[in-house]
């Protein structure tokens, strides 16, 4: 064989392995929530106007079909303030409203213990966007729901540059949502190695309860106290999230950190508008 092709042939294979092992391995670092099997029980809760109620059980259904989690949830709305969306230990809160015009589509904020388990998480949708064009459609509020959700799992992208071809997950950052609405293998493949040890205390819903109000996480030193600190709301602005850990392909900073002490910190993942 003429070595010039059997190089490129080689070339070529360890290109299509690494774009293989970019998109089997999109964890959000090590954070999840703690369980001792699977699946775990996780409460979705929402505060939602009637218009996202078909994106996010959309978004329920699709994700529940991983074999990691059972999720729960009354499908009403809790009562609470949309607006702040104030998280609840040992489960996921869902909302919408007006946020303003800060650039962003929707955010993702989990709080984690010293060890990396995520104790409770948020997502809000933004309504200064999607109430007109072109996110005021069905694949844009689907994608984000999507996209949000599984960042509060503990997933994060397959891909971050918004020109390159749909990869058919909601995990992809895109221009055209058509084909970006649900999960894909590769999502429910990386939950299941996320997932894939069991831990020796649970911090999702049933057992939220006892976990927090009894021992602390982990070796946070925590005492029992509430990973949140005192920050239980995951903000609308980059002020209220910390410290900027990483930018999308845009050079636009999208993951925050902010310190809670003792170990304890919040995370936010910004769904900035492509345009």
């Amino acid at each position: 064989m003429n070595r010039k092709i059997a190089r490129a042939m080689l070339a070529t294979a360890a290109v299509s392995l690494a774009v293989g092992t970019a998109y089997a391995n999109h964890s959000w670092g090590r954070y999840h929530w703690a369980r001792t099997s699977n699946p775990v029980v996780l409460q979705i809760e929402r505060q939602i106007t009637p218009k996202w109620q078909s994106a996010l059980g959309t978004a329920v259904s699709d994700w529940g079909q991983s074999r990691v989690f059972t999720l729960a949830g009354t499908g009403a709305n809790l009562g609470v303030s949309s607006r702040k969306c104030t998280s609840i230990p040992g489960k996921i809160l869902v909302c919408n409203d007006h946020y303003g015009q800060r650039g962003w589509l929707g955010i993702a904020s989990i709080w984690a213990d010293g060890q990396s388990h995520i104790t409770k998480a948020t997502t809000k949708l933004n309504d200064s966007y999607f109430d007109s064009a072109p996110y005021n459609t069905g694949p844009w509020m689907a994608l984000v729901t999507c996209q949000e959700i599984g960042h509060d799992f503990g997933l994060d992208h397959q891909d971050e540059n918004f020109s390159n071809a749909n990869l058919g997950t909601c995990m992809d950052y895109t221009n055209d949502p058509s084909t970006n609405q649900h999960p894909n293998a590769h999502d429910y493949d990386q939950l299941a190695t996320i997932y894939g040890h069991g831990d020796s205390y649970g911090t999702a819903s049933a057992t939220a309860a006892t976990n927090f109000g009894i021992r602390s996480f982990g070796k946070s030193g925590n005492s029992g106290r509430s990973a949140a600190g005192s920050d239980n709301d995951p903000g609308d602005s980059e002020a209220e999230w910390g410290v900027s850990i990483h930018r999308d392909s845009r050079g636009r900073p999208d993951v925050f950190v902010k310190n809670l002490g003792g170990g304890n910190r919040k995370i936010t993942h910004v769904f900035w508008a492509p345009e």
